[in-house]
């Protein structure tokens, strides 16, 4: 092989590509870093997660601001939103969190990096800046970008997606969003609770479809007392500019005959589906495997050609930030340390960031019903845990799936804090800590928490306290009761 001028060559600077730079440089790697955009930390940290999240909090403050009476307290005449402000706290957030993933920070590691738009010329090498470039190993991180469906009209009308939503300085007074995904739900609560009226328009029965309809019914109950509005089961004719914004016109899949359905706001959010930036790569010309959803890998997260390795969003896989992360470390191993380490996504965990928020970790009913897999549920409400009761979040439940041994298949948590709520759950499975181990641990009170060990604890108690067991316990002690 000819000497190359890295070790490993890394295109993305999103979660993965920053994994892998990070990782490999410490291990005395020589790493080329590129980034096409003029600074790292990719989608998560300027479009997606980062300001979504910063924006969702203002919202909830904002709402609970409105709720003050419901905790005893003097109601709050709530002023309109000064938009501008809310637009400067998440650039300010951005920003700070951008320092950690900064070019300074990177070089002092020991990586080189490189801002442009680089393409493969050979399996070794690529085309930067109209320089050749080489590296023994490369690692296509390049994420991806929203996808424009074939709806008749959509390309002649201005629509938002998460790569400009956070860019606006102006709250619309209303707003149209197609998608229930959790990018959808998310951002259509937030600009509700500000004071923006927002209508989600779904193409499917029930909103995050991928999850289990009881448990996004929560979600979708709690949106509808802030005063979203939902049309599910809706298929887009076409869209079209209207007098006061955007026009998306519906057919009548109810009744299959009758008027179309016109419903219009000032702005619209695109939120269906992504695609996998690998535009302008040419990864054709090297004889990469991939299409519209992502590159191939296999379990190691190598490409067809296996000097060269795909992780994140550009896989089409999971494309959540923590799975990009997860990835980048299973190339660290694979492509540094030559550690033949695979894939496990069995226990991946996700969390969508409403409120009440949905985090689910394993199988829920849907993916096991798909798998044909056997299994029972033990469901626990939290309106029967104190400190939700103390805080107002009485609203939710969890839900534990487990096989025909007994033994849990996944976790779904509906509920305020879900996402933290799940961190035992992770860490038990991952762990193969047992419902017993789990259901005997002291937990704090009053906490959350708490329903963690009640579920675990509740198929256990139905055993213990069965009337086989009282039955032994007369005859080996005389009880009298």
């Amino acid at each position: 092989m000819p000497i190359c001028d890295y070790d490993l060559g890394i295109i993305g600077g999103g979660a993965a590509g920053l994994t892998v730079a990070a990782g490999a440089a410490q291990l005395g790697v020589k790493v080329l870093l590129i980034e096409k955009e003029n600074s790292l930390g990719g989608d998560c940290l300027h479009y997606g997660c980062v300001p979504s999240k910063t924006l969702i909090r203002t919202a909830r403050v904002r709402h609970l601001m409105g709720k003050a009476q419901d905790f005893g307290l003097p109601s709050v005449d709530l002023p309109p939103v000064d938009y501008s402000k809310v637009a400067d706290r998440i650039s300010s957030v951005v920003s700070e969190i951008q320092k950690h993933d900064s070019v300074e920070r990177f070089n002092s590691l020991g990586v080189s990096v490189k801002f442009g738009s680089p393409s493969f010329v050979e399996k070794h090498s690529v085309l930067l800046e109209g320089k050749s470039v080489s590296a023994r190993s490369w690692v296509i991180a390049t994420g991806s970008s929203p996808a424009a469906p074939p709806i008749p009209g959509l390309k002649d009308v201005p629509c938002l997606t998460n790569m400009d939503l956070f860019s606006l300085r102006e709250l619309p007074t209303s707003l149209l969003v197609l998608g229930g995904g959790p990018i959808a739900i998310e951002m259509a609560q937030a600009f509700q609770r500000l004071g923006c009226a927002v209508t989600v328009i779904q193409r499917s029965n029930h909103i995050l479809s991928k999850e289990d309809a009881d448990m996004a019914q929560y979600v979708m109950d709690a949106m509808m007392q802030d005063g979203v509005k939902f049309i599910l089961g809706a298929k887009v004719e076409q869209v079209r500019k209207g007098s006061s914004g955007i026009e998306v016109i519906l057919e009548d899949t109810f009744e299959g005959i009758g008027p179309r359905k016109v419903i219009n706001g000032q702005k619209l959010l695109v939120a269906l589906g992504r695609k996998a930036n690998t535009s302008g790569l040419e990864l054709d010309e090297i004889g990469i495997n991939h299409n519209s959803n992502g590159i191939d890998v296999d379990s190691r997260m190598r490409t067809s050609v296996k000097n060269i390795y795909a992780a994140g969003d550009v896989t089409g896989k999971h494309r959540f930030t923590h799975a990009a992360g997860y990835e980048g470390g299973i190339i660290v191993a694979n492509a540094v340390m030559h550690l033949p380490r695979k894939a496990n996504y069995k226990w991946l965990p996700w969390c969508t960031y409403s409120d009440p928020e949905l985090a689910s970790v394993g199988l829920n009913e849907v993916r096991a019903k798909a798998l044909g897999i056997k299994y029972s549920i033990v469901v626990e409400e939290f309106s029967g845990n104190d400190r939700a009761l103390a805080e107002g979040e009485g609203c939710g439940r969890i839900k534990l799936l487990l096989d025909t041994k007994g033994k849990p298949l996944g976790v779904q948590v509906a509920a305020v804090h879900a996402g933290e709520l799940l961190g035992e759950w992770v860490a038990a499975v991952n762990g193969s800590v047992g419902l017993a181990t789990l259901a005997g641990a002291i937990h704090p009170y009053p906490t959350l928490m708490e329903i963690n060990k009640r579920v675990a604890g509740k198929l256990l108690g139905e055993k213990i306290f069965s009337d086989k067991v009282r039955k032994i316990l007369r005859m080996l002690f005389s009880y009298r009761g």
